[in-house]
């Protein structure tokens, strides 16, 4: 066991940085700028909700379902790397049952958006707190919903076009 110690060659140079790979997904389709952290802002401001008519519609309107489709969109990519082929289909879930009895009852549907936009800037490493992810879906439920949503939805084209990603 000793001689095989011996025999093998001793590394004299640190190994050489490699490209960034593109493991699970498109994370930064617009290139943004990461900072000291390793973390960027959001593609798209928080209110900038009206940029994506469907999707802030269906948010002010039944954020209920938004949540749900986020959520599902969030998970299917997380376990399987590669976008949910129903992610256009408006399905209520658990979740959405769950949102809509805590909105109905106390007007705190938001709490539950909470976790998923954690999970949503955690997977593509965007800058933020605890606070933010709080403080985001307490002050306009719908802008978050949609900010969330336009978030995956450049993964999920890129996986469609990959030559349409900036470089």
């Amino acid at each position: 066991m000793a001689s095989e110690k011996a025999q093998q060659p001793i590394q004299t140079q640190q190994p050489q940085a490699t490209p960034q790979m593109n493991i699970g997904g498109y994370r930064n389709v617009k290139n943004l700028p990461v900072n000291a952290n390793g973390k960027r802002d959001w593609s798209f401001g928080l209110f900038g909700c009206m940029s994506d008519i469907n999707t802030c519609c269906l948010a002010c309107w039944c954020p209920c379902l938004a949540h749900a489709k986020n959520r599902r969109r969030l998970d299917h990519l997380n376990r399987h790397g590669v976008p949910d082929p129903n992610r256009r289909e408006i399905v209520g879930s658990e979740d959405s049952v769950v949102y809509l009895l805590l909105e109905v009852a106390c007007d705190m549907g938001w709490i539950m958006q909470i976790a998923t936009r954690r999970n949503i800037r955690e997977r593509y490493n965007i800058e933020g707190s605890g606070m933010s992810d709080c403080m985001a879906p307490f002050c306009c439920q719908a802008c978050d919903l949609v900010q969330g949503s336009r978030e995956l939805q450049l993964e999920e084209e890129a996986f469609e076009s990959p030559a349409a990603i900036v470089t």
